[in-house]
């Protein structure tokens, strides 16, 4: 069974993105390049991980990230700095 995860990316406009993943590395690489990443990164560039939790499967992972995006910019940055919402 994959363990799945819901991350977040900080942009270089510093702009935050968050998604469900198997494998956090492969991810952001793909982000970077451009290649199999987000529309989202077409403009700007995907610079680092910064948030990540691990999820039992698609299903939570995808709830997960449902609940992220909906926080506003500042809870956000509080849950990356370990604050929990």
């Amino acid at each position: 069974m994959k363990t799945w995860y819901v991350y977040i990316v900080r942009a270089s406009d510093e702009s935050l993105y968050t998604g469900i993943t198997t494998d956090l590395n492969r991810r952001l690489a793909e982000h970077q390049s451009g290649k199999a990443g987000a529309k989202y990164f077409r403009a700007r560039n995907a610079c680092e991980v910064v948030y990540s939790e691990s999820e039992h499967n698609r299903s939570t992972a995808s709830k997960r990230e449902a609940a992220i995006k909906k926080l506003t910019r500042h809870q956000k940055l509080e849950l990356i700095s370990g604050q929990n919402l």
